[in-house]
This record gives structure tokens, C-alpha cells and sequence, in this order.
């Protein structure tokens, strides 16, 4: 059982589960081999526990026979029925030669009373680690090496490797990088049906240049890139390296496929009344996400994606409607959406970079920043009040201009210089050639390092905004007025974080542009540190999650979802939470504004 025990310490929730205790759950799991073909359970029968996939393959099906999703290694299945009545909800149906585990039921009963991490694993009113949405894309494709070939490889040779393998896909490496993917299905269309010779070189055959990923992503990158583009294998690569593949199979149909489908919609509408009729329902996904207690960071990553996908959509209709481009061009998005942080409660900020030989007055940018915007508001993305749109001739320009923006707003940083350089620091790549922004990017962190004077200016700017606590530390709300008794939780609760974290990311010149992501990199740089670190992130967390859950809550109640929230509605409890994390970050604004650097 020795065997068992290793496993099972690689798996959440029983890697968080002390020595002795871990060893008594290994020798409580009976281990089966089931043939392909094989039925493990049928809707209905009564479960004998929970079930651990060691190895092999399970198809779990629904009560019309449809493929519910696909399971493989450290899966489990069955717990959704054997903890509601004991009987199973779907069918499990082995499809490669499997070694599956089974923990019987009260052994699992007891576990779940006796140690928490395995209770709050298994509370169906909370998302799992295994959810789609939290889960990253190093965690798809585990331990195994990827199945890869060089250039040079003959085609057959090639699919021979792919069928021994089972797999659907091969990396093609040259000189330990990626170069290329090749499919079974490339195989039988770019070579059978051409009536090829076998023996063609694989290079001659693969897609070159595949789109990748990174461990680090999350699952719905990778959903969402295989809808939107239509595509059903996605290579990843660390640090260049071909470390994994990511196949359709390899994803379940969770709850985050009511994101996904919503942008498969997007991908597929003809025009913006079918994308208007899609993001319509990004209220009812932001409901459905709070309430199965998606993490912040997952929910507001779904609801950006979403607008990504309609984005990239309208500038693809444009496209077709104006013909091809005078020159190269780069669609970038800053606030919210290039942060990755939209909610329910968004408008568009967004501007086109060109190439240094394109003329900005050619009447073919503009009509696209016009096709493009007003496709957005009429999708709920408002016109900026601001006119911080791409529409605007003044942010759509060439990189050397935006070059020049960067540099005075940098040399003379006026109020006016820091809010535009608060907001254009957020600039993300959505559609067109992204080396324009790249380059920009690293000119101007590095640019920005050093100027001291800019910096003290910018945490001047970032201390602007001050959480809503009174002279004693309590929560403090406006006496009268429209808001009466309510704080506002993105300019008082988020946006104060929002601006630290960028200052960290400028003295650090660190390239995430997503609010935490900046805080975890600026701990891990040592820009800031210690407890006074993860009690910010932590904060930060709450402020963001409060936020969600009250526009949910208005959103419930047939209200349009806002960012204004009435302490008092909360329990004493939450409350008192709120406060502390404000406070947290009132102490983050003053270390920051004496020179500390929030260093614990």
C-alpha cells in the first residue's frame, strides 16, 4: 500500500493530511483494474465510496448517455451522489484500460468530520480545486513528458508514436524548443488525402509557430483559445521549453463551461445583435460564479474573457468589411479589461498603437476604432465618459508617438500626466501584432525606474484614493446624499490597492499588468515583503470578493449591478473583516507614502 500512500500525498485534499493519518486512508482504498468497455457504475445503483483514477481513463455520462466529461489520473468521481443520497447521479464508463481506487464511504465520512481541508474540499456549495476556473494549466498536463519528435521525423513515424502514445497530438522540437504541432488530423488531411509520401518529413506537415500557453494559465485560457479559435490541441511551453499538451479530453465540462460557451457564442455570432444577445448573460454567470464561490481573481478573469472574445470578434468583422490594414496595428485595452478585473460593471478603455510608417488620419483606423467601439457599447462596454477610446485621434497613434506620451508624462509628471499614466500603464495586447506593445512596455518600465521624481509622483497619486475609515478606524459612510450609509467599494475599496500595485510594479519593473498578480510578484521580488505582504493580498482578497457578492446580491434583486454597498447589511462579523482589510491597506498607503515599502 506503500504505493497508495505516495499517490495519494500528490493529491489535494489528502496532501494536506498529516503522516499517519495519510497512511491509514492508503491501506482504507481498494485498487481495481477495469478493461476498456467496462462500466464502474450505472445511474442510480448505490455507491460504495468515492472513486480515484490511478491510471487509464473514464468517460462520465449523464442521463442521456451524453459525455458529461472525461476523466483521467487523480480524478475523482461519484462524490457528487455518494454525499447528497448515496446513489450515483451519472454512469462511469471506462474507455483505456484503467487501476481505479476506492475510498470506501465512511471512511470518507469520517475524514470529512475529523479534518477540514478534506470537509471544505468536498462542500458542494464551494468550487473545487479541480474547477476549471482554478485550476492551472500545469496541473492538466502533470508530470508526464509531452510526446514530441524532431523536424525530420517522417510522417508515419511520426503517427505511429501517436498512436502507441493514445494521444491525439505531437510536438515537434528542435534544439529543446518548440517549433511546431502536428494531429492525427493534419496527418489525414495534409497527407493522405494529398496523396503524400509517408515518409514526408514532419515539419513539412505540422502547423508552425503554435499558439501556446504556459503552466501558469488557468484552465479557462485554455477552453476559451480552443472555442474561440477552434482548435483542439494547445502546446505548453516554460521558459521555452515544450513541457506539455493540452487536448480537449483533458478538460471537464464544469461549471466554467457556462463562461465558455458564452464566448463560443461570441465567436460564432454574425454580427453584434448576437454577441449583444451573448454578453447579456454575464449577469446571470457573475450569480452563478459567487454563488458556487469562485475565487475573485477566476470570476472577474471569466468576465474579462468574455469581453476579449467580443472585442476580437468586432475587429474581425471590421476587418472583413474594410479590407486589409494600411499597415500593422495593435487593438490594446487598459482599466479593468487590461487588467483582467472587469465585474458586472464595466465601460470600455481602449486605443490602437500603429506602426512607426502608418499615418494615423488614414480613414481606415479610424473606421475601425469606430466599427469596434460602438460594437462594444452597443455589447454593455459603454463609451469611456472619459473619450479614453481608440476613437479618440489623440490614442490612436504610431508607437513612436505613444513612445513620446510615455516619456513627457514620465519627465513631467503634472496631474494630468499621472492619471494618464495611471491608466495607460495597464495596457494589454487583445488583438493585431502585440510586439508593438512589448517593446514599449519594457522602454518604459525601464524608463520610468529611473526617474525617482516620477515615482514619488506616482505614489503621491496612489495615495489619492483612501479607504473609507473614520478618525477612530471605523467604517465611515456619507451622511446624505444619493449614497447615503454606503461606501463605494471599487474607488475606496479596490482602486486604493489598484494604485499600489502598480507603483510596486514601476519600482520593480515588473510586467503583470493584473492587480494581484503584480502584489504576489512584488513579494516575491522583495519590493514589499514579509507579513505586511500577504496581509495586503489578503485584504485585497476580501475588498474584492465583498464587491462581487454585493453586485450578485443586487443583481438578485433585479437591480443593475453597482459599486456601492451599505456596511450595515452585513453581518457583524463580515463587517468587522471589512474594516480590518481597510485598515490593512490604510497601513500599506502610509508605509508606501513614508518610504517604507511595506516591508513586515
Amino acid at each position: 500500500m506503500s504505493r497508495i500512500d505516495d499517490f495519494i500525498a500528490t493529491i489535494h485534499p489528502y496532501d494536506s493530511l498529516p503522516q499517519d493519518e495519510r497512511a491509514r486512508v492508503a491501506r482504507s482504498f481498494g485498487r481495481r483494474h477495469w478493461p476498456a468497455g467496462s462500466v464502474i457504475y450505472r445511474q442510480g445503483e448505490a455507491l460504495p465510496g468515492i472513486y480515484l483514477i490511478e491510471s487509464g481513463a473514464v468517460r462520465i455520462l449523464d442521463a442521456s448517455g451524453d459525455c458529461v466529461s472525461e476523466l483521467g489520473p487523480r480524478n475523482s468521481f461519484g462524490e457528487r451522489g455518494l454525499l447528497r443520497d448515496g446513489l450515483a447521479v451519472t454512469t462511469a464508463a471506462v474507455t483505456t484500460d484503467a487501476t481505479v481506487l476506492m475510498l470506501p464511504r465512511d471512511e470518507l465520512m469520517r475524514l470529512i468530520d475529523s479534518q477540514p481541508a478534506v470537509a471544505r474540499f468536498f462542500d458542494r456549495g464551494g468550487a473545487r480545486p479541480s474547477d476549471l476556473a482554478v485550476l492551472k494549466v500545469g496541473d492538466l498536463i502533470g508530470a508526464k513528458p509531452p510526446l514530441s519528435c524532431p523536424p525530420d521525423t517522417p510522417a508515419v513515424e511520426a503517427a505511429r508514436a501517436m498512436r502507441d502514445a493514445g494521444a491525439g497530438s505531437i510536438g515537434v522540437v528542435e534544439g529543446g524548443r518548440l517549433v511546431g504541432l502536428a494531429t492525427i488530423r493534419d496527418m489525414s488531411n495534409r497527407v493522405l488525402a494529398e496523396g503524400r509520401d509517408p515518409h514526408t518529413p514532419i515539419a513539412q506537415v505540422m502547423t508552425p509557430g503554435p499558439i501556446t500557453l504556459s503552466p501558469s494559465e488557468l484552465g479557462y485560457d485554455v477552453l476559451n483559445i480552443m472555442l474561440e479559435r477552434r482548435i483542439s490541441h494547445l502546446p505548453v511551453v516554460e521558459q521555452g521549453r515544450f513541457v506539455g499538451m493540452v487536448s480537449q479530453t483533458d478538460l471537464t465540462r464544469v461549471q466554467a463551461l457556462s463562461a465558455s460557451a458564452v464566448i463560443r457564442d461570441i465567436a460564432q455570432a454574425a454580427g453584434v445583435a448576437g454577441m449583444a444577445a451573448a454578453t447579456a448573460r454575464i449577469p446571470g454567470l457573475l450569480v452563478q460564479m459567487v454563488g458556487a464561490n469562485y475565487r475573485h481573481e477566476a470570476i472577474t478573469r471569466a468576465i474579462t474573457d468574455i469581453a476579449d472574445a467580443v472585442t476580437r470578434r468586432l475587429l474581425a468583422l471590421a476587418e472583413a468589411d474594410l479590407g486589409p490594414a494600411p499597415g500593422p496595428w495593435l487593438w490594446a485595452a487598459c482599466g479593468s479589461q487590461g487588467r483582467q478585473e472587469q465585474t458586472g460593471l464595466s465601460d470600455q478603455d481602449n486605443c490602437l498603437i500603429l506602426g512607426d510608417d502608418c499615418d494615423p488620419d488614414h480613414p481606415w483606423f479610424a473606421d475601425l476604432a469606430r466599427i469596434v467601439s460602438d460594437g462594444l457599447n452597443a455589447c454593455g462596454y459603454v463609451h469611456c465618459p472619459g473619450d479614453m477610446m481608440a476613437t479618440n485621434p489623440r490614442w490612436r497613434q504610431p508607437r513612436a508617438v505613444w513612445r513620446g506620451y510615455f516619456r513627457d508624462w514620465i519627465d513631467h509628471p503634472n496631474p494630468e500626466a499621472q492619471m494618464l499614466a495611471s491608466v495607460m500603464f495597464d495596457l494589454r495586447a487583445i488583438g493585431g501584432d502585440a510586439a508593438l506593445l512589448a517593446g514599449l512596455q519594457h522602454n518604459t518600465l525601464a524608463l520610468a525606474a529611473e526617474k525617482p521624481i516620477f515615482l514619488y509622483n506616482m505614489i503621491e497619486n496612489s495615495l489619492k484614493h483612501r479607504p473609507p475609515l473614520g478618525l477612530i478606524g471605523t467604517i465611515a459612510t456619507p451622511r446624505s446624499g444619493q449614497y447615503r450609509n454606503r461606501i463605494d467599494m471599487k474607488h475606496n475599496g479596490v482602486v486604493p490597492v489598484i494604485d499600489l500595485a502598480r507603483v510596486y510594479a514601476l519600482q520593480g519593473r515588473l510586467t503583470p499588468v493584473n492587480t494581484r498578480a503584480r502584489l504576489v510578484e512584488a513579494q516575491a521580488a522583495g519590493i514589499i515583503g514579509g507579513r505586511g505582504a500577504a496581509d495586503l493580498i489578503a485584504a485585497y482578497d476580501l475588498i474584492q470578493t465583498a464587491r462581487l457578492e454585493n453586485q450578485a446580491a443586487q443583481i438578485r434583486a433585479g437591480e443593475r449591478p453597482g459599486n456601492h454597498l451599505a456596511p450595515a447589511d452585513l453581518p457583524n462579523l463580515d463587517r468587522s473583516h471589512l474594516r480590518d482589510a481597510f485598515v490593512v491597506v490604510r497601513g500599506a498607503q502610509s508605509a508606501l507614502g513614508h518610504g517604507k515599502g511595506l516591508m513586515g
